[in-house]
């Protein structure tokens, strides 16, 4: 096996000759962006008006339109888009959260950057990735609570690469006891060649995953040394144009909020997202914003100079449902208890509970500061947040069915785009939370779980189709009577 060194050499070569001859037109303009959200928001209500009306009609908003917004400083106008981006989400998705869990499988990384725990530079991380048996004990670990998806988080590093993470991805769908599995995988992995994403996709993987970091060029340079391969700005740049020409229909994109303005971000996030669907046919499936948490020996992110306000995250959140009105949009347990139970309400869609992101953390019980690339602020158990969500009327979801059934791609988002998801979305939610109620609820969370169930039965007989509602009621009966995993 090849050494770090000589692995990151050769795939630097590699690199540099693919760009030779495959190099895309880059569809961020710093300087225009950097104007966008400089320009002063000056009110006009019939233009705000005209852009919620629209995001209401799910047509989304272009890069400036989206600058428009990031720029008003006007809390009336502010009420008025928090209330739209909250409709959008019921219009598209209904009332539903989707759960699921990060796996991170390695600390191993052969980039250096400056905000990140598992620098290749950080002495005090201990390095380890996972073992075959060891990603098993995982599983094990976090489908005995209830967990039927998951985001495999790898180093970029020899060990992690992509027969790696084929391998593991077998390993997750196979390890099974009882109702305990795991359903869908998808994945947060180093940008690659289209080879090998060809082999990924072949593990039957959920969505691909690539942040950004940042999209301003001058901060990502600063971040990422140049001679490491996170240092090629534009091999990361279009690391989801190449997984979907590998046939991964469903690919998704993010940024490190707090690594630049956060409203240059927004925009070069729904610039990305346009540019994936000009060439592609479809956009992102998901958009996430990570806020920078502390990491164990990186000063950096006490430092960044671009801190961002619990105020500046719910205008970033609000503003991206209404650029994106058919694209999920994911929310971290990074963010404490409190401020998630109030920005979901902004139009979020997924979400992670119960997380545990020490390498080997599930099975270990454990938190260990110097296994986590960062730190945690919302631990609770995924059953007392699924009490939260009870108690606030969501309906807590762990569906997998889009994509044994072929709503992937262009297809979801056909139905997205018309606001029909949902109507697969609610009945399938229903019959994966009552498995969670029968399986793994605490008896406090099953007598609520229950009760909320027959609400949104009644629901789906009332706003989509009594013949659906049937259906539904049909295949829970089966699952009270043994059956697991059925879906529509």
């Amino acid at each position: 096996m090849l050494t770090a060194v000589r692995w990151e050499e050769e795939r630097l070569e590699k690199i540099a000759a693919y760009h030779a001859e495959h190099m895309r037109a880059d569809f961020i303009n710093d300087e225009y962006i950097e104007r966008l959200v400089a320009a002063p928001g000056v009110i006009d209500r019939t233009k705000i008006d005209g852009l919620i009306a629209k995001s209401r009609a799910l047509k989304g908003l272009s890069p400036e339109e989206t600058a428009y917004l990031l720029t008003i400083d006007d809390e009336s106008v502010w009420k008025d888009i928090y209330s739209a981006a909250m409709d959008i989400k019921q219009k598209v998705y209904g009332n539903r959260i989707v759960l699921f869990a990060p796996l991170y499988l390695s600390s191993e990384c052969v980039n250096n950057c400056t905000y990140c725990g598992f620098r290749s530079g950080n002495e005090q991380i201990a390095r380890r990735c996972l073992s075959m048996d060891e990603i098993e004990r995982e599983i094990r670990a976090l489908t005995r609570g209830g967990h039927k998806r998951i985001i495999a988080v790898y180093g970029e590093h020899p060990s992690s690469d992509a027969n790696y993470i084929v391998d593991s991805v077998w390993r997750m769908y196979q390890t099974k006891n009882g109702p305990d599995d795991i359903r869908r995988v998808n994945v947060n992995a180093a940008p690659m060649f289209v080879d090998e994403y060809a082999m990924i996709k072949s593990a039957d993987i959920g969505t691909y995953q690539v942040f950004q970091e940042t999209y301003h060029k001058a901060t990502y340079r600063k971040l990422h040394p140049a001679n490491t391969i996170k240092g090629d700005y534009y091999w990361r740049l279009f690391a989801l144009h190449r997984a979907q020409e590998a046939g991964i229909s469903d690919v998704a994109i993010g940024a490190l909020i707090g690594l630049y303005d956060w409203r240059f971000e927004a925009v070069a996030l729904v610039s990305h997202a346009r540019d994936l669907e000009r060439e592609f046919g479809v956009g992102s499936h998901t958009i996430s914003f990570p806020r920078m948490e502390p990491a164990h020996n990186t000063p950096f992110v006490r430092q960044s100079g671009y801190a961002v306000s619990d105020d500046d995250m719910r205008k970033l959140i609000a503003v991206l449902r209404m650029a994106v009105p058919y694209t999920g949009l994911i929310l971290t347990a990074r963010e404490n208890g409190e401020l998630r139970r109030e920005l979901i309400k902004l139009g979020v869609t997924q979400t992670d509970a119960g997380s545990n992101i020490s390498i080997g953390g599930y099975g270990d019980h454990a938190a260990e500061i110097d296994k986590q690339q960062f730190e945690l602020s919302d631990t609770r158990s995924l059953d007392d947040y699924i009490s939260e969500l009870i108690d606030d009327g969501y309906l807590p979801s762990f569906c997998t069915a889009d994509y044994r059934c072929g709503r992937t791609g262009c297809e979801f988002m056909e139905y997205a785009k018309k606001g029909t998801i949902k109507n697969f979305c609610i009945p399938n939610a229903i019959l994966t939370f009552q498995e969670y109620l029968l399986d793994y609820a605490s008896p406090a969370v099953k007598n609520k779980g229950d009760e909320l169930i027959l609400s949104y039965v009644k629901d789906v007989k009332e706003q989509y189709s009594e013949g659906m509602a049937n259906k539904t009621q049909a295949a829970l009966a089966s699952i009270r009577n043994g059956k697991r995993d059925l879906y529509f």
